[in-house]
């Protein structure tokens, strides 16, 4: 097989720095998640190399080009070499010595069947040199255009060298599975023998990996597949993945784009912001928009208060929470609320008020003004 009309292959800086290793009788393929997605049509945001060259072999060649090489990652072998602005991680490659379920110990090697051995799932082991033929030593690719996601030899050990693995299992399973038949049955197995391991994992680690899954098209049915076999659990206790489809239906309906929190926010759980680490934005987002769910506010009165986004964010979340149709005029509550103005301001208030109680009536005049449909003028609540 061969990859054409890709631009990240054909690119001059990775033709550079692929050239660079090649020229100098080293192997240099692309790898991973370029040649990966180039092959099923999906996007492709960078470009990974892998070669024989160690790493104090790459920076020589590429300073010795003109070329500009960081240590990046020297110690696990990775340089990332620059090109016109353009960074191409390389790393030599690898082969596991020990591992411990979160970090592992690597020597450098020269052949590309143990470096593909290492990786966790056999799309991923698929590698691309210059011209774009493509080396396939696992077998990976008839997985990759099944649309099956599978770890490479026995899931356990892929799954005890990195306990990781597991979420990295469901969140490929969302991004590159197919769900229509669902997930890969000794991989669930796998996942579910050792979901204990995950305890070992940092927060910031789970978190990540969570919101990248949450951010697939359609991660609902890698979710109930999390729930089944106890990993959800493992993960966000109190959890709730059933309405999360509802969600995604509802997304589709307005064409909105992915989002993590909101989807989040409708899968609940129990100390979610600490469990996935999240940042304290994103925590005053999510909780944001579950606060909102249940508030007297409406439509237009969230718009006004937050933002067209966060109220059309709610607005999804109370429909998919009674699994009901989000409101005809949807869009037009939302575009009122997000344009309004109120009228009055403190200035306004100063000579009658004194004090707290211009805050205190201020907030009455602004709960008539939302009651009028945020039409009353400034005289209208003055009068």
């Amino acid at each position: 097989m061969k990859i054409t009309g890709a631009p990240w292959l054909a690119a001059d800086g990775t033709q550079r720095v692929l050239a660079t290793l090649t020229g100098a009788g080293h192997q240099a393929l692309a790898v991973g998640g370029c040649v990966r997605n180039q092959l099923i049509g999906a996007p492709v945001d960078d470009v990974d190399i892998a070669t024989d060259a160690v790493p104090e072999r790459v920076i020589a060649l590429a300073e010795a080009a003109g070329l500009k090489p960081v240590p990046t990652g020297i110690d696990h072998g990775t340089v990332t070499v620059v090109v016109e602005g353009e960074g191409y991680e390389v790393t030599t490659f690898r082969k596991d010595v020990d591992t411990d379920g979160r970090h592992a110990t690597v020597a450098f090697s020269d052949r590309i069947e143990e470096d593909a051995a290492r990786r966790d799932f056999t799309m991923n082991a698929l590698y691309a040199d210059a011209a774009g033929t493509v080396l396939d030593p696992l077998g990976g690719l008839p997985d990759l255009q099944a649309r099956r996601v599978r770890f490479i030899g026995d899931a356990e050990q892929r799954i005890r060298e990195d306990y990781l693995r597991i979420l990295r299992y469901f969140r490929f399973h969302a991004w590159y599975g197919d769900p229509e038949h669902g997930v890969d049955a000794e991989a669930l197995a796998a996942c579910a023998a050792l979901a204990e391991g995950l305890e070992q994992l940092s927060a910031e680690r789970v978190g990540a990996e969570t919101l990248k899954l949450l951010s697939a098209p359609d991660p609902a049915p890698a979710v109930a597949s999390m729930a089944q076999s106890g990993i959800l659990a493992r993960i966000l206790p109190g959890a709730d993945p059933g309405l999360l489809a509802v969600l995604v239906h509802l997304e589709g309906t307005l064409d909105a784009a992915p989002d993590p929190l909101r989807r989040l926010a409708i899968l609940g759980g129990d100390e979610a912001p600490e469990r996935l680490r999240l940042s304290r934005k994103q925590a005053a987002r999510l909780a944001l928009l579950r606060d909102g769910v249940g508030a007297e506010a409406g439509t237009a009165e969230l718009a006004w208060r937050h933002g067209a986004d966060t109220a059309r964010d709610i607005e999804l979340l109370r429909a998919a929470s009674f699994s009901a149709p989000l409101p005809a005029d949807l869009g037009d509550r939302i575009a009122r609320g997000a344009t309004a103005r109120f009228p009055v301001r403190g200035a306004d208030l100063a000579g009658d008020y004194e004090g707290p109680e211009i805050g205190r009536k201020l907030a009455e005049l602004e709960r008539r003004w939302i009651a009028s449909g945020m039409t009353a003028s400034r005289e209208d609540l003055l009068g």
